[in-house]
């Protein structure tokens, strides 16, 4: 991959999306909602505890995940444990990445890759929060396995044309993020500093690391 490929999201923005969420309740979310009805009512766990959960993975941000990436960038030994289990390299760091496994795949000179979910929105919100609106979106998810270089254009991110772009869909009992290139022109950033300028489409692949935004 070339170190001058294009990333600007000011002239490409991705069009938003509306939140599926927004939509009726479907068949599996009303089950979803019944059987967390039947947990509380038979005790396994109460109303609070329920609520306190859902607030713990709300609160969630980008900033764990990246600090998951800018570790794997300083750090090799820890890049293999990373790409070999990232759950357990995630609580490394003191991060509960949570029970369903996340499988770390890495951008390289070769290969860069893409995250979806093209049946609903399954990601891994524990490194990375809440996904994004156009994550969710049937444009996106549908798109991206069929023209996926079309749809990163629409983000401002350019792939050139000998870099192959694999992409992956991610289910209930498997979810993934992206590793991205450390930059070029990084070598004098600390650990914190890189974690800066990784952002969560970076994590999606949806767009690189810009070493510009690092601070000076």
């Amino acid at each position: 991959m070339s170190d001058d490929t294009q990333n600007d999201h000011t002239h490409h923005s991705h069009p938003s999306q509306p939140d599926i969420e927004d939509q009726p309740y479907e068949y599996y979310q009303v089950m979803a909602e019944a059987v967390g009805e039947l947990l509380i009512k038979k005790g396994v766990f109460s109303a609070s505890e329920l609520r306190k959960t859902l607030e713990s993975i709300d609160a969630r941000s980008p900033a764990d995940g990246a600090r998951v990436v800018a570790r794997a960038w300083i750090d090799p030994a820890y890049k293999e444990r990373l790409l070999a289990d990232a759950n357990k390299a995630a609580a490394e760091l003191g991060i509960d990445a949570g029970a369903i496994p996340i499988r770390v795949v890495e951008n390289t000179d070769h290969v860069h890759n893409v995250i979806c979910c093209t049946l609903c929105s399954c990601y891994p919100r524990l490194l990375l929060g809440l996904p994004p609106d156009w994550y969710k979106a049937r444009a996106f998810r549908s798109r991206v396995v069929r023209e996926p270089r079309a749809v990163l254009h629409e983000f401002g991110t350019s792939i050139p044309d000998d870099v192959e772009v694999r992409v992956h869909d991610s289910t209930a009992d498997l979810r993934y993020m992206v590793l991205p290139r450390r930059p070029s022109g990084t070598g004098g950033l600390n650990e914190t500093e890189l974690a800066a300028i990784v952002t969560r489409d970076c994590m999606i692949g949806t767009a690189l690391p810009d070493a510009s935004q690092s601070a000076s």
